[in-house]
């Protein structure tokens, strides 16, 4: 009995410490993600802008609804543009991801426009939402392209990967002047794959202890989080959608997209990668899959 008794002081003593962590140290891991930044990406390439791509950029702040300034590339025709797409980086990360992405479809005739999210890179902010407050930083920068007399930017477009992805999702429910959506490793809400993460970093399932750190988080960032829920959002979008997933994504599950895709409204599609995990979509999906882009936005930005 004694032993069982011990077994059981010490189970109550792990929880609360769990607990206490999730309480002290899950708003500031989940609100305040690692910022990667030219110094990260510097490590692993030699293309930290677009200028380094061989590919014109124009140096754009934006400010959203809540003052806060965004810092952007532009990349844009020097003739007509095919249209305009908006590359949507994920967590941590920032718009240096999308140089590649922004070469492949500058050659195909697109505008290209990059930022990075608030709480991301070189912009400011306080909090990441996670779509939230994103969503209508998408349509801050709509209307900065909008507002530019020099140009025709076309019809718009918008390309989110991961935490992107569902931004793209959330922002094309809010904002009718998005003409269709690439969504590629999104998650279907925020609650749910916040229990994913604390799964699989501290190895325990209970709802509890991401309600805990959740009801934190919301009075630290002044945001719902049970309204960052992409699943129910796309519901709302009536636009051409591409749902993208890798099949072996270890961190969102692809069974995530499915379910997107079987909410969304036609017209629709769903691209499963075979082989590909979260963050190496584009090098498995290859050249098969850097046409599937260019066709959709071909296809529903002409």
């Amino acid at each position: 009995m004694e032993i069982i008794y011990n077994l059981f002081i010490l189970s109550v003593l792990f929880l609360i410490q769990a607990t206490f962590v999730l309480l002290v140290a899950g708003p500031l891991i989940l609100l305040k993600p690692i910022r990667r930044k030219k110094d990260w990406y510097a490590r692993f390439t030699n293309l930290l802008e677009p200028k380094d791509a061989g590919l014109p950029q124009e140096n754009v702040t934006v400010e959203t609804f809540d003052g806060l300034k965004l810092n952007c590339w532009f990349v844009r025709q020097k003739k007509k543009a095919r249209g305009t797409i908006i590359y949507l980086h994920g967590v941590g990360d920032c718009k240096i991801a999308g140089v590649n992405f922004a070469r492949s479809l500058y050659d195909k005739g697109f505008n290209i426009f990059l930022y990075d999210s608030r709480q991301h890179g070189e912009s400011e902010g306080y909090y990441c939402t996670y779509g939230f407050y994103e969503k209508l930083d998408v349509s801050a920068v709509i209307s900065y392209l909008k507002s530019r007399k020099n140009m025709k930017i076309g019809k718009i477009g918008v390309f989110g990967t991961s935490m992107g992805g569902a931004v793209a999702i959330q922002a094309a429910a809010n904002d009718p002047r998005i003409a269709c959506v690439i969504s590629e490793g999104s998650y279907t809400t925020l609650r749910v794959v916040f229990v994913d993460y604390q799964k699989r970093i501290i190895k325990l399932p209970w709802h509890f202890l991401r309600n805990i750190a959740l009801v934190q988080s919301q009075k630290m960032a002044n945001f719902k989080a049970r309204l960052v829920a992409p699943v129910a959002d796309i519901k709302r979008v009536h636009v051409p959608i591409l749902i993208v997933h890798g099949k072996n994504d270890s961190f969102i599950k692809s069974d995530y997209s499915k379910l997107l895709y079987d909410a969304a409204n036609e017209p629709k599609r769903l691209l499963l990668i075979d082989g590909a995990e979260h963050n190496n979509v584009w090098e498995v999906g290859g050249v098969t899959y850097e046409k599937s882009i260019a066709l959709f936005f071909e296809e529903h930005l002409k």
